[in-house]
């Protein structure tokens, strides 16, 4: 495995509509494992191959609603979102984007279609910050980024009551 480098914010890249993975193969699991590695050493949620400059539907994704220290990577190779469900609002950050959140609202629970790294169908649900990062990466893959979707890009100061109010609450 190997870390790869993130593309930033303004990389034509990243406004690209990814094509389908056709070959199940060594090279594809070279990708999401160096993906997985990558997106697990700059501390995000969740990785899209454009990001790392493979124009292919292909994420990774934190799982999040686990017990503590359980934590593990869901492959998602050419996802569909089915269904949504509820509304959440939070600051949302990317990886091609760092140190910037807006606020961003995304359904609560998502049921994802997809394939795993050998080609298999199957079905993935993700609810609150899995949910969020489903639908954020799946963005990706079409060449949108959050950026798009938030009025403005949040002060310090914002962050910091926001999330001081989430504590009280």
């Amino acid at each position: 495995m190997a870390l790869r480098n993130i593309l930033m914010e303004g990389d034509e890249t990243l406004t690209k509509r990814c094509r389908p993975v056709t070959d199940f193969n060594q090279r594809l699991h070279t990708l999401l494992d160096d993906m997985a590695e990558t997106m697990q050493s700059a501390n995000g949620v969740g990785l899209a191959a454009p990001q790392v400059g493979v124009l292919r539907r292909a994420v990774v994704v934190l799982e999040t609603n686990t017990p503590e220290g359980e934590e593990h990577v869901i492959e998602l190779v050419n996802p569909q979102i089915i269904e949504t469900e509820g509304e959440q609002e939070g600051p949302e950050g990317c990886l091609s984007v760092p140190g910037s959140f807006g606020m961003v609202k995304r359904p609560a629970r998502v049921k994802v279609r997809a394939q795993d790294r050998n080609g298999e169908f199957f079905e993935v649900e993700g609810v609150d910050l899995t949910a969020r990062a489903f639908c954020h990466e799946c963005d990706h893959l079409d060449g949108h980024m959050f950026t798009e979707l938030c009025d403005h890009i949040m002060s310090d100061e914002e962050l910091e009551a926001y999330y001081g109010k989430e504590d009280e609450a």
